[in-house]
């Protein structure tokens, strides 16, 4: 017999954990660092079809320092990097990061010398969103999901092993070059 059981009904039981969760993925503040195509869904997403204000989002943030999410949309150049660090950089922490559109995850069709290959070789991205460009359902579907990782981050000295664990197992990891077909 647990304690739910000697508690009178309706009272709420849970962990810090889990509250602190719910109010980081119910409050993301997002920074638009939109550079491409990509950034007209973007914006089309925070309309008043999609309406991102459901989900606790209601103002893109124009300041790095009020921001929590970065939804890098579009492809970046060389010369913009420096400046998608420096932003990403001045962010409240925790922070996240989620690479819209195949120009932002991969580089896309620009395979040149003036295109960075792939944002993640500036900043740690969480949630890659396919597509060219990606419609507003699929970011929505992004930002949910981003909202679970959330809300089931451990927090303290949880989170930092959590973390090392993480970047163990990708340094384990078979590098794409020696992977061989689409399975492995």
């Amino acid at each position: 017999m647990g304690i739910e059981e000697k508690l009178p009904s309706g009272f709420l039981l849970t962990s810090v954990e889990s509250i602190a969760g719910y109010m980081r993925k119910s409050s993301l503040w997002p920074a638009t660092f939109g550079l491409a195509c990509c950034a007209i869904e973007m914006m089309t997403t925070g309309g008043p079809k999609y309406d991102l204000g459901r989900f606790g989002m209601e103002v893109f943030r124009a300041s790095p320092r009020q921001a929590d999410l970065m939804i890098v949309a579009g492809r970046v150049s060389q010369k913009m990097a420096p400046v998608l660090r420096q932003i990403y950089d001045q962010m409240v922490e925790p922070k996240w990061v989620l690479a819209m559109g195949v120009c932002a995850s991969s580089g896309g069709m620009f395979n040149n010398y003036a295109i960075v290959q792939g944002v993640d070789h500036v900043v740690p991205v969480d949630i890659y969103l396919p597509g060219c460009p990606p419609r507003p359902e699929m970011l929505i579907n992004a930002i949910l999901t981003l909202h679970e990782e959330i809300q089931n981050m451990p927090l303290g000295a949880n989170r930092v092993k959590a973390a090392k664990a993480a970047e163990a197992a990708a340094l384990e990891a078979v590098p794409t070059s020696r992977m061989k077909g689409l399975l492995r």
